[in-house]
């Protein structure tokens, strides 16, 4: 019996009892260790992901055609069933880990993660006017298909126009 009270108080006394503090957090250490996994590449290093080429995710499309610098050609189409859909093409400026992206009076700030393009939950109402029936670009996540910008060329509307021209 002894010998467990003895093992008790040395596990105890063993136990950090301070309070979490900014200093003493792993906030920074998840950033590190990110870092990290990018400079060996075990990771895609959103600051050099080539957003050309052809995005998808099931019913959801993407196209990302090189303009000049930093700019795109973009298109998006959403398709949740006949009445239920968006389209829009426009052009994305390339900004650290994401693409602004302008569809008209349409503004939304994607982000790059890896091989996806993850829009926000929730958009400007200025994005309705592209969309028909309860359909939405709001959260619309999509897979890198190919850096193919010819691919990229090939998305067409619900117009059979391309919505990344070339």
């Amino acid at each position: 019996m002894r010998r467990l009270l003895l093992l008790a108080a040395f596990g105890l006394a063993a136990c950090d009892r301070t309070a979490p503090t900014a200093e003493n957090t792993t906030a920074g250490a998840g950033t590190a260790l990110e870092a990290a996994a990018a400079a060996t590449g075990l990771i895609a290093d959103p600051a050099h992901i080539n957003p050309v080429g052809a995005w998808a995710r099931d019913t959801d499309r993407l196209c990302t055609v090189a303009a000049t610098g930093d700019r795109y050609m973009i298109g998006a189409l959403v398709d949740n069933g006949p009445g239920q859909s968006c389209a829009a093409s426009g052009t994305a400026v390339r900004a650290p880990g994401q693409l602004k992206i302008i569809f008209g009076d349409c503004h939304i700030d994607a982000a790059l993660r890896g091989d996806q393009i993850i829009f926000p939950p929730t958009v400007a109402d200025s994005c309705d006017r592209y969309c028909a029936g309860r359909g939405s670009f709001a959260a619309m996540r999509v897979d890198h298909l190919s850096e193919s910008q010819s691919e990229a060329t090939t998305l067409r509307g619900p117009d059979r126009k391309s919505l990344c021209p070339a």
